[in-house]
């Protein structure tokens, strides 16, 4: 019997491991059991390897429509978005009635600006669900994305009627009447959420942020701490609150608030990281350097800890520890994308640009997604003056990613250097929809307004920065800019000042208080606020070459502003800015070699400024060597191809040596559409029509040049009255030529065609 139960025992189990070896076996087992591995991951935020359990089950039953679902919710979750919406449209062809899969759909959608697919998606679940408030608080989404801010509150409201007890639809109703400009409207539906539940701590952080934004501080206060009460281990609210006490220029019980954070959130990284912030955002960078130090510490085996503490360090140009802590991430992976960013940006800052270069286009080639390695790539190029290749990285940057603010600031940087206010206002505008908060998009844009002269636009841009951070100067050098441009000058000086009361090394306000000493004819006052200035900064560049100029224009101290801007060069040898106004300054005192050479030194410490091989140029040509000015622009060119100014430039030079028509008419042409309001631009391709004999259009466009120079007052141009004299004469019009002849020679008695022009008046008179 015993013999029997042993052979029964091992028959048993012999068919239990059948039983388990088919199981194994079975497609329905072997997807369940991939979908909930998957499962575990996803619930532990592991979402790359969730995918990947997911994506097997799928492999063995495609039409496994949880799988397809949960696969859609992981690319989500890693930011995928195109892959996210082809996985939930899978699971809506296989299961057409999951409308939660087609409202994530359209949600996604609207992320990528796709209204044309997103109102698809809409207006089917209108029609399949027309009373279920999710669909209308989705429709109300798209339309307020779109811009339709009354439609959006239309069906908003009409989710509130579906769901009249729920908090969250009166909360997005807030939200779109602050958009509205409905303030009070707004208040009060912030509050009608509170009543619905009072213990949401996001309501009353937006209420907080309302309050604050209608200068009502001891209301915002109160709801921020209401909010730190409702979840003490959050630490959005005592954020909230160290910057309400920032804005009321509370610095030290900011820095208390966030103190106690970082010792009431031990085990919350972002509360250190908060308070380091604070430090860096208030210019303390060697306390904020201290304070990641201790954090880093910690975690010194934390990758993305050591990171950002590099980041941090590049930040306070502490280059050699961030050089250490890097050379050690690249000594372990050569390839680390973020490691290599880190290391260019320390060449841009020892001036190794164009290793900084190199190294960044081998990350965008490896890996041509890297946001952030094409905006360092901006940054590398904007070092060598390869402004058109800075904007395309930034531009690459924003296409990757375009909620990217820096890259943003960036293209608005470009725009205000290329004096295009068109392009600033949408950039400042894209700015402020990014961060609304934030004083600098709508100063920004207030300048872009300014300059076209639409004040009134501009100063109520001026007082929502101002509103928005009254301790931050931004607002308040816009506001000097608009009364300078108003003639304004002492409200204009009394803003700038307030800009410096509230940061004394604002450039831009100290800029601007010296413009406004000037325009008041108070040239003692501006140069000796610069000079005290310069007494705090003795080692700051800028502080120089602004009195350089001022010394320059102002008071034509030659002497001094030489001295002045030899000092601005020596601190920076790559202020190229300073390096072209001393060349000017020589060429005042008659040194025009002396500015060749200085010009051609500094090329070699900026060989990628444009700029620069202008100045070289226009020098070159002053001495009527023709060869070495073509040279120069030919190298602005290179640099920059569709530069204006370097292509009208080389196109009047190349008519000194005989050029290329087709050549010399391209360049014509480029230089009308990048500068159209240029009476000179005008007056160079009515000249190339001169010469290939084309004298209707001659006349035409050198007419334009001469209207124009009189429309914005401009000196008058003795080039446009030879030109059209010459014109005139070959046209049979002796009278016009004439008058235009002797007008040179009233306004430019030394003009290098002097002794040419006098030959055709007597020409004229015989």
């Amino acid at each position: 019997m015993r013999a029997l139960s042993i052979r029964h025992q091992v028959l048993v189990l012999g068919l239990i491991a059948a039983l388990l070896s088919a199981c194994s076996l079975d497609p329905n087992v072997r997807k369940q059991n991939y979908f909930q591995s998957g499962q575990r991951y996803f619930e532990k935020g592991q979402y790359r390897e969730a995918s990947i359990e997911f994506t097997k089950a799928i492999k063995i039953d495609p039409a496994y429509a949880d799988a397809h679902h949960q696969l859609a919710e992981s690319y989500m979750n890693l930011r995928q978005q195109d892959r996210a919406i082809q996985e939930f449209a899978r699971t809506v062809e296989l299961r057409p009635e999951d409308y939660q899969s087609r409202i994530a759909i359209a949600n996604l959608l609207i992320l990528g600006r796709d209204f044309p697919h997103a109102h698809e998606q809409a207006n089917i679940l209108l029609k399949m669900r027309p009373s279920d408030p999710a669909v209308h608080a989705l429709a109300s989404s798209l339309l307020a994305a779109e811009g339709d801010i009354s439609g959006a509150i239309r069906e908003v409201q009409q989710t509130i009627i579906l769901a009249p007890g729920r908090w969250e639809p009166y909360l997005n109703l807030a939200l779109l009447q602050l958009k509205s400009k409905e303030p009070d409207e707004a208040e009060a539906s912030f509050k009608k959420a509170i009543e619905l539940d009072p213990k949401v701590m996001q309501v009353r952080l937006l209420l907080g942020s309302y309050y604050q934004s209608h200068n009502r501080l001891d209301e915002a206060e109160q709801q921020f701490r209401v909010a730190v009460s409702l979840d003490p281990s959050s630490l959005a609210p005592r954020e909230a609150i160290a910057r309400l006490y920032l804005v009321e220029g509370k610095r030290a019980d900011a820095e208390e608030v966030l103190k106690q954070a970082a010792h009431d959130l031990p085990h919350n990284s972002d509360a250190l990281l908060a308070l380091s912030n604070f430090y860096f955002s208030t210019g303390n960078l060697d306390k904020a350097v201290s304070e990641y130090r201790l954090f880093y510490q910690e975690r010194p085996n934390d990758l993305r800890v050591k990171k950002r503490f590099i980041r941090l360090l590049i930040q306070a140009k502490h280059e050699d520890e961030a050089r250490s802590l890097n050379d050690e991430i690249l000594k372990s992976s050569p390839k680390d994308d973020d490691a290599l960013v880190f290391r260019s940006q320390l060449q841009i800052q020892s001036g190794d640009v164009t290793d900084a270069a190199q190294t960044l286009e081998m990350v965008v080639n490896n890996s041509p997604n890297n946001t952030q390695a094409h905006y360092a790539l901006g940054v590398a190029f904007e070092a060598q003056g390869n402004l058109e290749g800075a904007e395309n990285e930034w531009r690459e940057a924003l296409r990757l990613n375009p909620d990217f603010f820096e890259a943003e600031h960036s293209i608005a940087d470009a725009a205000i250097r290329q004096g295009d206010m068109n392009s600033l206002e949408v950039a400042a505008s894209q700015m402020i929809r990014l961060e609304p908060s934030s004083p600098e998009g709508y100063g920004l844009r207030a300048f872009s307004n300014i300059n076209r002269a639409r004040y009134t636009v501009a100063e109520q841009d001026i007082h929502r920065a101002i509103e928005i951070a009254p301790q931050s100067e931004f607002g308040y050098v816009q506001m000097g800019n608009l009364r300078l441009a108003q003639k304004q000058y002492a409200d204009a000086a009394r803003a700038y000042q307030d800009a410096l009361n509230r940061n004394a090394n604002s450039t831009n306000a100290l800029l601007g208080l010296v413009k406004a000493y000037v325009a008041e004819r108070q040239a003692d006052k501006a140069i000796a606020i610069v000079n005290a200035q310069i007494e705090k900064a003795p080692a700051n560049s800028g502080l120089y070459n602004l009195l350089g100029a001022l010394l320059f224009h102002v008071r034509k101290d030659f002497n001094g502003a030489e001295a002045a801007l030899a000092k601005s060069v020596a601190l920076d040898k790559h202020n190229y800015g300073a390096v072209i106004q001393l060349c000017q300054v020589l060429v005042v005192k008659g040194e025009v070699e002396r500015a060749i050479a200085t010009g051609e030194a500094s090329l070699k410490d900026n060989p990628r400024q444009p700029d620069l091989n202008l100045l070289v140029g226009n020098l070159y040509e002053s001495r009527s060597d023709w060869k070495n000015a073509e040279d120069a622009y030919q190298k602005a060119l290179a640099i920059s191809s569709q530069n204006p100014v370097a292509s009208n430039d080389l196109a009047r030079v190349m008519l000194q040596t005989g050029g290329n028509f087709g050549v010399e008419l391209s360049l014509a042409q480029t230089a009308v559409r990048g500068l159209p309001d240029s009476p000179a631009v005008l007056d160079t391709l009515g000249w190339i029509y001169y010469q290939e004999g084309v004298y209707p259009l001659a006349i035409s466009y050198l007419q334009q040049a001469l209207k124009l120079q009189e429309k914005i007052k401009l000196p008058d141009n003795p080039d446009i009255h030879y030109h059209l004299g010459m014109v005139y004469e070959k046209t049979q019009h002796p009278a016009l030529a004439r008058q235009h002849f002797e007008q040179v020679l009233k306004i430019y008695p030394n003009y290098r065609d002097a002794n040419q022009i006098k030959k055709e008046l007597i020409h004229l008179k015989s």
